[in-house]
Formats: C-alpha cells, sequence, structure tokens
C-alpha cells in the first residue's frame, strides 16, 4: 500500500464531526513488536492528538507511515462518534429519570399505599400502654 489519500467517505466524517487539520497534532514514533529491521528503523507508527477533545489516538496497523495516517485519523472519528453517542444517552437518560421521577403515581398504586399505611397504623396503635382500670 504505497501513498493513501484520504478518500470522500473519511473526508465527509471528519467534517461532520467538525475535525479540522488544525486541531490535530501528529507525529511519527518508531514501531514495536513484529515486523524486523523495517519496524526498528522507521517512524511509521502515528500519534495523533485532537487538541479540542484530548483524545489520542496511536496507529501502527500497517507498515506504511501514510496507511497509518488514514487509519489513525479512521480510528479518531470511531472515538469521537462513541464519546459524543454517549454523551447524548446520558442526557436522555437524564431527562427520562427526571420524568418518571415527577409524573403522579397510578391511582391503583396510591390506592395500595394508603390501605398498607392504614394497616401499618393500626397495628402500632395497639402497641401503646396497656391502661389501668381505676376503680
Amino acid at each position: 500500500m504505497a501513498a493513501v489519500t484520504l478518500d470522500e467517505a473519511l473526508l465527509k466524517r471528519l467534517k461532520k464531526l467538525g475535525i479540522r487539520d488544525e486541531d490535530l497534532e501528529e507525529s511519527f514514533i518508531r514501531g514495536t513488536g513484529p515486523g524486523g529491521q523495517k519496524i526498528n528503523k522507521t517512524s511509521s507508527t502515528v500519534t495523533l492528538r485532537h487538541r479540542p477533545s484530548g483524545i489520542e489516538v496511536r496507529c501502527q496497523k500497517e507498515r506504511s507511515q501514510s496507511a497509518n495516517r488514514y487509519w489513525a485519523r479512521v480510528e479518531l472519528c470511531d472515538q469521537l462518534e462513541t464519546q459524543r453517542r454517549e454523551e447524548r444517552l446520558a442526557a436522555q437518560d437524564a431527562r427520562e429519570k427526571k420524568r418518571r421521577q415527577s409524573r403522579p403515581r397510578p391511582r391503583g398504586l396510591q390506592e395500595k399505599i394508603l390501605k398498607e399505611k392504614k394497616r401499618r397504623s393500626g397495628i402500632k396503635a395497639g402497641r401503646g400502654r396497656v391502661g389501668r382500670d381505676e376503680g
């Protein structure tokens, strides 16, 4: 895989997420693991940092630096989408929880609760002191 350019789908994804090239901090380091002399001598591993969100991605999928640049951007998009999805779900859960807490109880449940309270108060009333008969 020689020189890899960003395809249209990835460019659209980056634009949709609001990721600009100025926001990315890109550095290249030597890779680790299998691959022998090629890995040990070339700086093909890409570290990509998105400054606004603080997300950092490290990619060493391919032997080619340009291919790793592409895959690092794909992985960054995946992570940002996941983060935003989780934020949306958390906000939605908070709204639904508030709605559940503030809605009135169903009539049948309210009647059942009151019936149980009345029964419980009768039990507690029977625990009072035993009165003395004055006579």
